[in-house]
């Protein structure tokens, strides 16, 4: 049903039921706002989205004001444009003055208010806030004096993720957003994942920073500096440089770690192959000796720790795969290095995520072979882009150049691993394969893309027929998990992803995309995935060379030394 009101003195049809908000930005009127998120039940807190409805004298929060039937709309009358404001002088006035050191300087949307409010002096002077730095976390820090209370990051964790680590604590003037007992990151059920960091408006949550480690190894002459990147790292770093969404710059980010001083620069779709040549054997292992099933993807540390906190009773049913990050880290210490005949304690392992968990996963006890870890540093996608700034590389002056060898080569099996769905399809193409020793007439499954939160299907493989499920946010995972808790489940095999997306949309991206910008960045995937000639892991030629070297078989013994692991119950505070 149509409803006829007025925007600014101009006749405009409204739809019945939609909110006031969304009404002005489908007629191109842009309403700040600080709390609102998009798709979700509105909550009204930061009153920036204020207008004024002509005749009654009142300012209301249009992202949660329906529209009514004759309803008059001001969306920048003087007292609305005032009233903005003085919302945002407001936050300001206990706000540090810090934008210069601030790691959200110049991507802020506190500064971008003031700026497009022309706030240009302080004529609200309020008391500081002085709370402590929570630098518990392995991946994240939290910095409450920067906080304006808008909710975002607890809204995320508790109604996208499912987590709930943080919330308001206190009441008033002494609010703040807190772990439980206020006791920080390090002891809460924090899975690390970063989405909290990508909604938040200022610089109250940001990502803990390994670039001066990175850099003071780049400048140590007795170190071999080796950094590998994610899947997902050369579809989404263009944004960093304001380039278009998807823009597949795999060879140019090549040439920029080589002249920032890297040794090697190895692709992690090369470890994705592999990852996928041990969990489609560990699979079908299962499944002949009747081991505990559906077993679960191991590759986002995020819903590892989640199932440790949340579900320990489920830890036999996690893969014991290795992430194609630690297992590139392993290979690295542990065979490169032999073949380069260099002591391992000389290579510094560099991996470029577009994930904060995994800076926490890096420095898990169990990613370590000998007392020494595999990974030394996780950089971000954007704290890569950082350190090619610092660099003075300009990337559009750089010829594409490959990845190195012998770690170097991927199929596009191993590039879909950054998107949803991506590790199911890679390994139900080599489970095909290893159960029939025939390829898939179609390696394609459609039935598996898309953003939707559950997906599931059947695969007829041999006289086998295996059900399988993706789960596209972490936040989608309780229901499948009480089905499977229940015994009423017979699905073999389910991947799941923390951020909705996969790691496309993980919280080490570019902050500030829109969801046109993740579907553009999983487009490019698939698209490599379609020109590509090799698209199943076990034709990876490195990847069978490794083997034949180095590992032996899938699930033998040297394999399971390097590339398997285990994890156990984890205690946090609730």
């Amino acid at each position: 049903m149509s409803l006829n009101i007025t925007i600014n003195k101009k006749p405009v049809t409204a739809e019945k039921g939609e909110y006031i908000l969304d009404t002005l930005e489908r007629n191109g009127i842009k309403i700040p706002t600080l709390c609102h998120m998009k798709e979700m039940l509105p909550s009204g807190a930061c009153r920036m989205c204020l207008v004024e409805i002509e005749g009654s004298g009142k300012l209301i929060t249009s992202c949660s004001y329906p529209v009514e039937e004759g309803m008059s709309i001001l969306t920048h009358s003087p007292r609305v444009i005032n009233a903005r404001k003085t919302i945002v002088e407001l936050l300001l006035s206990n706000h540090p003055d810090d934008c210069l050191f601030c790691s959200r300087n110049k991507n802020c949307e506190l500064q971008s208010l003031s700026e497009e409010l022309d706030v240009r002096q302080r004529r609200i002077i309020g008391k500081k806030n002085n709370y402590s730095l929570d630098i518990s976390g392995l991946s994240l820090t939290r910095d409450p004096d920067k906080c304006i209370l808008c909710g975002r990051c607890i809204r995320e964790c508790e109604e996208i993720i499912g987590v709930s680590a943080i919330d308001f604590s206190f009441r008033g003037s002494k609010t703040i957003v807190g772990t439980s007992f206020n006791k920080g990151l390090n002891t809460s059920s924090c899975v690390n994942c970063g989405q909290c960091l990508m909604v938040c408006p200022t610089g109250a949550i940001s990502e803990k920073s390994h670039l001066n480690q990175v850099i003071e190894a780049i400048s140590n002459p007795e170190m071999q500096v080796i950094v590998q990147y994610a899947p997902a790292i050369s579809v989404s770093l263009a944004e960093e440089f304001g380039l278009e969404a998807g823009r597949d710059i795999n060879g140019i980010m090549n040439a920029a770690l080589r002249k920032i001083g890297f040794n090697r620069v190895f692709d992690t779709s090369f470890a994705a192959d592999l990852t996928i040549m041990e969990e489609a054997s560990e699979l079908l292992h299962r499944i002949e000796d009747k081991k505990p099933l559906p077993m679960f993807t191991s590759c986002c540390p995020s819903w590892v720790k989640y199932v440790e906190e949340f579900w320990p009773a489920m830890l036999p049913n996690l893969s014991t795969c290795k992430s194609p990050q630690q297992m590139m880290g392993s290979i690295i210490k542990n065979y490169y290095s032999k073949v380069e005949k260099t002591d391992p304690a000389k290579i510094y392992s560099v991996a470029v995520m577009p994930c904060t968990a995994k800076k926490f996963e890096a420095q898990r006890e169990e990613m370590s072979t000998n007392g020494m870890a595999d990974v030394n540093a996780v950089l971000t996608t954007r704290e890569l882009a950082k350190l090619i700034r610092i660099f003075g590389i300009d990337i559009n002056k750089l010829q594409p150049e490959p990845a190195d060898s012998p770690l170097g080569t991927r199929t596009s099996a191993g590039k879909i691993f950054g998107v949803s769905g991506g590790v199911m399809e890679a390994a139900l193409r080599t489970a095909h394969f290893v159960i029939t020793g025939k390829e898939l007439n179609e390696h394609r499954f459609a039935q598996l893309r898309g953003f939707q939160g559950i997906k599931e299907t059947k695969v007829k493989v041999g006289d086998m027929e295996l059900n399988v499920a993706v789960v596209n946010g972490l936040g989608y995972a309780l229901p499948l998990m009480e089905i499977i808790a229940s015994g009423k489940s017979n699905i073999h095999f389910i991947e799941v992803m923390t951020c909705k997306g996969g790691c496309i949309a993980g919280g080490g991206q570019h902050i500030g995309a829109n969801t046109d910008a993740i579907i553009a960045r999983g487009k490019r995937l698939h698209d490599i995935d379609e020109r590509e000639s090799i698209n199943v892991s076990h034709l990876n030629p490195q990847v069978m060379e490794l083997y034949n070297k180095f590992l032996g078989k899938p699930l033998g013994e040297t394999s399971h030394e390097y590339l398997h692991t285990n994890y156990s119950k984890r205690e946090v505070l609730k």
